[in-house]
């Protein structure tokens, strides 16, 4: 081998190496979201500097032109590319403002602003990364190795760790083109389905006034400073901190999709459904006969699983034995899109079965009461839990109390995740205490009781009493504890009255409260992530929590061929704000819900309208509507949709508030909100068997009815109250 093939084997190995270690799946998660920015109106912006400002006019072009497939252009500004701007700016303000002014005249709250940057350190793309920051747009950046400036300073970053800077540089032109190409596949993947009506914003409006954001509004004179902005503040305090526990909203609401990151056992689940007819001849057992068996992730697997259904990007750190069940894990998590670190069990991967028959749990066998010592695959797997876990938008350890949480170093990484990133902890009273600076604990009645070694009934008082024994045993740290069927209290201090949130969502007979905790906790863990008050993030978890109880609890995993789980993202991502419930306790749990009731058979019903004003006449529709089957979903126009159905005066309130409303009604099982000027999207998801419209439509010719007909269901009109209308309404209210 000569000197110069030597030279260019070793080059390409380092470009091979780099190439390997590259976010793969944050750059995927880019692209779709950049498909978005099409149908939302907002833009990216992007900025370099050398070989950096090449590869971003690279990319802008591809997005307003195209890359493979034909589709509609998407607004990508290369801030570099304005020569007359960037030397007019550098003359007056000096080089290091030469993307920061740009920022400030063209982004708006919603914008992309990606920063490329083989350093990290160039300032005038740190001063661009405050400016979109200070405008409410999203930040990312494609930089060199990290730590470094740039990298710490945006909302998401893509690192590539390589020594040569035309490495760097290589490797972020394939994440240009990586970029694009998922551009496409999202693009292609709306066309062709078209159930784009709940679709989620694709970046936070930090400073907004819209509703249904989970981020500080300008409303909220107790979130903002007085220019305006999230002032800045610490994160919750910790389990070792003197200081009292006060709520604090995080200073920037960073992203609508953090990276979420699940620590804890995980084992595998059997449920075995069977029927109970009769009982053994021989002693007083009942006998199962029948049924079949499913097999599902449990513990932390189950967390994982339940967040990442929610339209989060997941990784679970856990500890895996070398066998068939750890195998089998692993598939069911790769099927979940869930990432997993595995940190090595020492032995065989725990199973856990339930014995089930008419919605009751009859028996439950722990295959593996012995827990084998966690750490086998060593430093390399922690150190991938410490990458996963740097990286977090939030934490959430899921302890089932059989060693993971209890790793030494382990623990030692989640003390210093913690200080960056909110961290929820759901205890287990044979596992380990919260680590230093966790956000919240999240035990339940029981559990609680057993932590403080407390004594007593389950009343309200009993479980506010328990929250406050929690507390004084772990420190000021907030407590979510969680009651079951009668929702969850919220203790920030203990000189403080405690937050009790009920259910909304009444549970069936046969309900499967199973996982209802981990969906609790993951989901609060998110809402953390995405800036919200602990005490509105508990709010969100009871409402979701409930939705998935409601909706069939574990059995929601489980799909026939028929009613495949839906894998579009506009129902599975975040569906901010509704009913409090933030991502996907609305628009998902609404379509979970009707697939729940239409595989046990029953009648799903939907209606659909502005609600804007509710009055009496809705009241009556919504009542009969509700007796024609087992479930009502009200399909809601959103604001922009009633904008542009009745004009430009319209709505009166904001979708949000709507649907709060209407979900406070005894009639509505859930609420489902389109963007579309027609639900035709959002009755797709639902398939209902009924399709319900008023009285005022008898006799004409309803818009729906052909497509309510082909998915199998029919279209009815019930009476309506004369004389009563929403326009009605806003006239006589005008006229006095």
């Amino acid at each position: 081998m000569t000197a110069d093939t030597s030279t260019a084997t070793e080059y390409l190995n380092q470009l091979t190496t780099a190439l390997s270690e590259i976010d793969l799946s944050r750059v995927a998660n880019w692209g779709s979201r950049l498909a978005r920015l099409r149908s939302k109106g907002r833009r990216l912006l992007v900025a370099g500097n050398g070989g950096s400002a090449a590869e971003a006019q690279h990319l802008t072009a591809e997005l307003v032109g195209r890359f493979r497939t034909e589709r509609s252009p998407i607004s990508a500004l290369a801030l570099h590319a304005e020569t007359s701007s960037v030397t007019a700016i550098s003359n007056d303000y000096g080089y290091e403002e030469v993307f920061a002014r740009q920022v400030r005249a063209h982004a708006r709250p919603g914008d992309i602003v990606l920063l490329m940057s083989g350093s990290g350190r160039s300032p005038n793309l740190l001063r661009a990364a405050e400016a979109a920051r200070e405008a409410g747009a999203v930040t990312w950046a494609l930089t060199g190795p990290a730590p470094n400036p740039l990298a710490t300073l945006v909302d998401e970053a893509v690192t590539v760790t390589a020594r040569s800077l035309s490495t760097v540089q290589e490797c972020h032109l394939v994440a240009v083109h990586l970029m694009c190409a998922a551009v496409d596949a999202a693009v292609a993947a709306r066309d062709a389905t078209a159930v784009d009506a709940t679709a989620p914003e694709a970046a936070p409006e930090a400073a907004t006034t819209d509703a249904t954001a989970p981020e500080a509004t300008a409303t909220d004179a107790t979130a903002l400073d007085a220019t305006g902005s999230a002032p800045s503040a610490p994160p919750p305090s910790s389990a070792s901190s003197p200081e009292p526990v006060r709520e604090r909203r995080p200073a920037t609401a960073r992203k609508v999709r953090p990276d979420l990151v699940v620590v804890g056992d995980a084992f595998l689940d059997h449920d075995h459904l069977g029927r109970v007819e009769r009982v053994a001849s021989d002693e007083p057992a009942l006998v199962v006969s029948g049924g079949r068996t499913h097999m599902r992730p449990g513990g932390a697997a189950l967390a994982a699983v339940l967040t990442a259904r929610q339209g989060y990007p997941v990784t679970l750190v856990t500890a895996l034995g070398q066998d068939a069940v750890g195998d089998r894990l692993r598939t069911l998590l790769d099927e979940a899109r869930v990432e997993v670190v595995d940190l090595g069990l020492d032995g065989s991967t725990a199973v856990k079965t339930r014995i089930r028959a008419a919605g009751r749990t009859l028996m439950m066998l722990d295959e593996h009461d012995i827990c084998p010592p966690v750490g086998r695959e060593g430093e390399t797997a922690l150190a991938a839990a410490r990458r996963a876990l740097t990286a977090a938008g939030g934490i959430l350890v899921s302890d089932y109390g059989r060693g993971v949480a209890a790793h030494t170093g382990l623990r030692a990484v989640l003390a210093e995740a913690a200080r960056r990133s909110p961290l929820v902890w759901d205890p287990h009273p044979r596992g380990a205490a919260p680590v230093p600076h966790t956000a919240v604990v999240t035990p339940n009645s029981r559990e609680a009781r057993v932590i403080a070694s407390l004594a007593g009934g389950d009343t309200l008082s009993d479980d506010v009493e328990a929250a406050r024994a929690v507390r004084g045993a772990w420190g000021p740290v907030q407590v979510a504890l969680t009651r079951h069927e009668h929702g969850a209290v919220l203790l920030t201090d203990a000189d403080m009255p405690p937050l009790v949130v009920p259910t909304k969502v009444a549970a069936g007979r046969k309900a499967d409260p199973c996982g209802a905790g981990d969906f609790f906790a993951g989901h609060l863990a998110a809402m953390l992530a995405c800036g919200l008050l602990p005490s509105e993030a508990v709010t969100s978890a009871v409402a979701a929590a409930s939705a998935y109880v409601a909706a069939g609890g574990p059995g929601a995993l489980e799909y026939s061929p028929e009613y495949p789980p839906d894998d579009d993202p506009a129902m599975t991502g975040p569906v901010t704000g509704l009913s409090g419930a933030g991502p996907a306790a609305a628009a998902h749990a609404a379509v979970e819900l009707a697939g729940a009731v239409r595989a046990r058979g029953g009648t799903v019903v939907a209606a659909g309208g502005c609600f804007d004003l509710l009055h009496i006449g809705h009241i009556q529709l919504l009542e009969q509507a509700r007796k024609l089957g087992d479930c009502l979903i009200v399909c809601l126009n959103s604001d922009d949709s009633l904008s542009r159905l009745k004009g430009p005066s319209r709505p009166i309130v904001p979708a949000a508030q709507r649907a709060l409303v209407l979900e406070a009604l005894a009639s509505v099982d859930a609420v489902l909100v389109f963007d579309e000027d027609t639900p035709e999207a959002a009755i797709r998801a639902l398939r209902p068997s009924i399709w319900v419209k008023g009285g005022d439509y008898s006799g004409m010719e309803i818009p729906e009815n052909e497509l309510v007909s082909s998915l199998g269901g029919r279209t009815v009109v019930v009476p309506f109250v004369a004389g009563w209308s929403t326009s009605s309404l806003i006239e006589s209210a005008r006229t006095r």
